[in-house]
């Protein structure tokens, strides 16, 4: 008989314990949370009651994109289910907004993505500091079905549009000392309100290998489902590496810096023992306050078994050989 999957974990173990009592006190405060129905919300989603399906009747309006995009084929398509456009952009960590996955919907809006200044630099030939739409523009836009797996042990499937990190690398040429790629989320607590809180070190900061950045598989995102990217999802540039657990995804990105030195990383800076640098997909590693053997797919009632490297094992596990995957998680 199939041995039953493993317990979705309760919303109470999807955070570092640590953050986890700091953000009790931020809503006792009511530091982040605006208005009753906001505290209570945060209160009981923090408190372990699971919140399963995304904000009732929110659907963001986001501009259709009419440059071209080239369709996903191969490797850059799953034939699995979409998950719907509204579950997408209701359902989202993005704690510059708040801590609750509904927060990002309903406060997104005080972000203005245009005009949005993004800087290339660091250990390239060719430093370029240019306006998103000028950045988008140079290079043909490029759809993507990827799955999404969260840290927090929940799944999404995203049709994505957006180019390929490895040609923006490719226009600015890498120095021969380029071994790292450093990302940079924007920093404005006006815009972003929950940057007033103390919950994470902001700016919220992410980083590659260069050989990770420059795969096929890894994606500058400008939109999805054919749309523009709403700010909730990060717009107007954010990181897609479908291989890596969610969080290495970061949001708003204004500065892509190449290093000699492996970068800090936010949720490694928060907590070392629970999130590494290379954040792989990996059944066989479990986060230390659950199991990572299993997601709970968006949209749907029962658990699935979770892939090696979220299903691309073919295309990426060669980037990893001779690493100690348990070590160098």
């Amino acid at each position: 008989m199939r041995d039953k999957l493993p317990p979705e974990p309760p919303g109470s173990e999807v955070t570092p314990e640590k953050l986890y009592l700091r953000r009790r006190e931020f809503i006792k405060n009511a530091g982040l949370f605006a208005g009753t129905a906001a505290v209570v919300g945060g209160g009981l989603y923090l408190l372990g009651m699971k919140r399963t399906r995304p904000m009732d009747g929110f659907v963001p309006d986001a501009g259709v994109v009419e440059q071209p995009v080239a369709p996903a084929q191969g490797v850059f398509v799953t034939d699995e289910p979409r998950t719907p456009y509204e579950d997408i952009t209701t359902y989202n960590n993005f704690y510059e907004f708040g801590l609750d996955k509904n927060d990002p919907a309903r406060r997104a809006h005080t972000l203005k993505t245009r005009p949005w200044t993004v800087v290339i630099d660091g250990e390239v030939h060719k430093p370029w500091t240019v306006d998103v739409d000028q950045l988008i523009s140079a290079f043909p836009l490029e759809e993507r079905v990827y799955r999404m797996r969260c840290v927090e042990a929940w799944s999404m499937v995203i049709p994505w549009l957006g180019l390929p990190l490895g040609k923006l690398l490719d226009r600015v040429q890498p120095t021969s000392f380029a071994k790292y790629v450093a990302f940079t989320t924007l920093e404005d607590p006006e815009q972003m309100p929950g940057q007033k809180s103390p919950v994470l070190d902001w700016p919220y900061v992410e980083g590659l290998r260069l050989d990770e950045a420059q795969h096929p598989l890894t994606l500058l995102a400008t939109g999805l489902y054919g749309k523009q990217l709403p700010p909730q999802n990060g717009a107007p540039l954010r990181l897609v590496v479908p291989w890596k657990y969610g969080f290495k995804g970061i949001k708003s990105i204004v500065r892509i810096t190449l290093t000699r030195e492996q970068p800090p990383t936010t949720w490694n800076l928060a907590n070392k023992r629970e999130y590494g640098f290379y954040a792989n997909v990996n059944p066989a590693v479990d986060h230390p306050r659950w199991s990572q053997a299993s997601e709970r797919r968006i949209g749907e009632g029962s658990r699935r078994p979770t892939l090696p490297f979220n299903g691309y094992a073919d295309a990426v596990a060669g980037l990893y050989r001779g690493m100690d995957l348990k070590r160098d998680f």
